[in-house]
């Protein structure tokens, strides 16, 4: 599938706004919304946390980058850790990793997803 120019853009500051709300709002504090895409092998996420909240060590999601849109973030692998302000990207380790907020932080998620052929009718 090719972009579609009459998708409407996303206004990342007023997600961000609206998903920081609720992520200080809620129980575990965070709050995420994938963006619509038009575009094959792209998924993006838009993760709000808590200052202090985190996303416990998990599976990569492949080929990934984290974008800090606002806030400051710790992306820890093992014994690496690298820290992450706003407007810093870094790559997502190809391994077992956490996210822990160390302010009010909102970060965008860009994963690579592989191309799936349609399925035959």
């Amino acid at each position: 599938m090719t972009a579609d120019p009459s998708t409407p853009p996303t206004d990342l500051q007023a997600l961000a706004e609206e998903l920081l709300a609720q992520a200080t709002g809620s129980g575990p504090g965070r709050a995420a919304r994938t963006l619509p895409h038009p575009v094959d092998g792209l998924r993006q996420t838009v993760l709000a946390l808590r200052g202090g909240a985190e996303l416990s060590e998990h599976e990569s999601p492949g080929s990934a980058s984290l974008l800090v849109l606002r806030g400051r973030a710790r992306l820890v692998a093992g014994e690496a850790s690298v820290e992450l302000s706003a407007q810093q990207v870094a790559p997502i380790p190809d391994r077992r990793h956490s996210l822990h907020a160390d302010e009010d932080t909102v970060v965008l998620l860009s994963v690579a997803v592989p191309f799936r052929a349609p399925e035959p009718e």
